[in-house]
């Protein structure tokens, strides 16, 4: 901790943005399912119980992670973050998980477009749900209420956060689509996007076979007679 940091009061933190994965590499992930990124990942990775508010199903958000933790109700510090965010960026925001006061609503997301924002993740609830329905802005959240967010404070910008069942890391690469979201480790995401994009060909395989009748029934039997069944 550096003496300006020391010298923040208790419960507020602001780092400096985190660069994330080159762009080629985002740009891969945008054609990556999320579904097949988190089988990539063990199947133990990516968002549970949120739900988007963007109208198209077909919509992806992919780009680098910048995080906020907030007091649940309180918007203050994603305020400021919207500040620091270069285009491309995904604000990904823990929230708690509340849904009593919304953390953002559609005064909000005038700011989000013009700066380039590629989209938001909040653990907590939204608001003016129909202005989010409108093209050009994903966003995906617990819940939704009409009662509105406090601005006191305090809350952290840039920092490790838990969001919706991840962990996520300052510039984490961030993918949604009609599946759900997930964090992707900045420093693994080019063996990450090798590895999913291995398992989209094995499934094109299965499909193929699926299709075609030739499914080898081992790749059950095997399993079921590992655990004793006298198949």
């Amino acid at each position: 901790m550096n003496k300006e940091q020391a010298q923040w009061p208790a419960g507020y933190r602001i780092n400096a943005r985190v660069e994330g994965p080159p762009t080629d590499i985002i740009e891969a992930f945008r054609n990556m399912p999320v579904a097949a990124i988190g089988d990539a990942m063990s199947r133990h990775a990516g968002s549970i119980g949120l739900r988007q508010y963007h109208q198209h199903l077909d919509t992806v958000l992919c780009g680098t992670a910048v995080t906020v933790r907030v007091r649940p109700g309180d918007n203050l510090m994603i305020h400021k973050a919207l500040m620091m965010v270069k285009a491309g960026d995904v604000l990904v925001v823990d929230g708690g998980g509340d849904l009593t006061q919304a953390l953002v609503g559609g005064l909000m997301r005038t700011t989000c477009a013009p700066r380039g924002l590629a989209g938001l993740v909040i653990d907590g609830a939204v608001r003016d749900v129909c202005e989010w329905a409108e093209d050009g802005m994903p966003i995906f959240a617990k819940g939704h209420t009409s009662r509105g967010p406090g601005k006191d404070g305090p809350g952290e910008i840039n920092v490790p956060i838990s969001c919706a069942g991840m962990a996520v890391m300052p510039g984490d690469l961030i993918v949604g689509d009609a599946d759900g979201v997930i964090a992707v480790p900045g420093a693994e995401a080019a063996d990450i996007l090798a590895r999913t994009r291995a398992h989209l060909e094995k499934e094109a395989r299965i499909r193929e076979s699926n299709r075609t009748g030739t499914a080898d029934p081992e790749r059950f039997d095997a399993i079921l007679r590992a655990k004793g069944l006298p198949i």
